[in-house]
């Protein structure tokens, strides 16, 4: 079936405008998760492997995730739970809905397997997520949901801004994803810096903590840190308990051609693969066992997928692999760790 989907059906999508593929795509499954029958079929045909894992108190049917990005509005939880996945990362979600960059701002490098996009936190804003969430429960998988911040809102004012965001989605997550890499919101990655991130954090985990069930934390970082400001992310992870995501996209243009260095935004895909297992490799050893970890970056395939985990991530999430290689991509991801022999805990 993904044989099918990469000759035929990526070709015609291919075709038109990358935004209005996205968009269009969503809103297939918008309607598609409505009708039960559909679901099935979906479902039966996508049906992976069970690899089950337990990563920061949460039981999961396997270690391949989607990544934030693909659904901004938790519009399609339900379908895309039938493809496979052992959890969705859903959003970015932002306070206060938000139209995010000029258009273009999505691009495809159809011959590097690889994305650019500067869409800049698109999103109808936490409430409408939050109703989107409450009608599609229950989701049969895990839902993480990534936060941001405002684009207008200041850096100083950036813990209250996620704050607010994280009250309101709180009853829909089983994790939060607090997005402080994003290279398309102005001045975001300074909250990787150890005091601005703690300052971000801990007012998150202090009403975590105050609830009937607190829920685990991952922070997103960039695969564009330097060794100290990684080594301070990690320390901070440790102390605080919260886990990491291994990377966001890149900013870096080194592994595309000279033409597509014009072009704003972060940078996914295949060339985003080697820095991403870099940064995933040296987070890993920083870390020591010691936090939970995703990997993420280039994972197109089973191969791709089990580096990520040799390399120390717990989990992996997949995004520009979904687009090029199809919903068949986690069933035959997961065909190949069970080949290879992978199990819970491996390196």
């Amino acid at each position: 079936m993904g044989f099918l989907y990469r000759k035929l059906v990526r070709k015609l999508l291919f075709g038109f405008n990358p935004e209005l593929v996205h968009d269009a795509v969503i809103q297939g499954a918008r309607a598609a998760q409505a009708v039960p029958l559909v679901n099935s079929v979906v479902g039966l045909l996508a049906r992976a492997r069970e690899l089950p894992v337990t990563v920061a108190g949460m039981r999961l049917r396997n270690p391949i995730g989607l990544a934030a990005g693909f659904d901004k509005n938790c519009e399609a939880a339900r379908f895309l739970a039938g493809l496979g996945f052992g959890f969705l990362e859903l959003g970015t979600v932002t306070l206060r809905p938000q139209p995010g960059n000029p258009k273009p701002r999505l691009f495809r490098l159809s011959e590097h397997s690889a994305i650019i996009n500067r869409m800049g936190f698109n999103n109808a804003g936490a409430w409408q997520a939050a109703r989107s969430l409450e009608r599609l429960l229950p989701i049969p998988v895990p839902v993480g949901i990534s936060i941001g911040k405002n684009a207008d809102c200041s850096i100083e004012d950036a813990p209250k801004n996620y704050l607010e965001t994280l009250k309101i989605m709180y009853p829909y997550g089983d994790y939060f994803a607090v997005n402080v890499s994003s290279p398309n919101t102005l001045q975001l990655r300074s909250l990787h810096s150890g005091e601005k991130l703690r300052r971000l954090l801990e007012p998150m985990l202090d009403f975590a903590s105050g609830q009937k069930r607190a829920r685990p934390f991952f922070v997103k970082i960039a695969p564009d840190l330097q060794q100290p400001e990684l080594e301070a992310a990690t320390e901070l992870a440790a102390e605080l308990g919260f886990g990491l995501i291994a990377t966001n996209t890149t900013v870096s243009r080194d592994a595309v051609p000279k033409r597509w260095h014009v072009y704003e935004g972060g940078l996914s895909g295949k060339p985003l693969r080697q820095l991403s297992s870099e940064v995933l490799g040296k987070t890993a050893a920083l870390a020591r066992g010691r936090v939970p970890i995703m990997g993420s970056g280039g994972v197109f395939d089973g191969a791709t997928a089990l580096e990520k985990l040799k390399l120390g991530a717990d989990l992996v999430q997949v995004y520009s692999g979904l687009v090029y290689e199809g919903p068949f991509i986690v069933k035959e991801i997961l065909e190949y760790l069970h080949r290879e022999g992978w199990r819970p805990g491996a390196r």
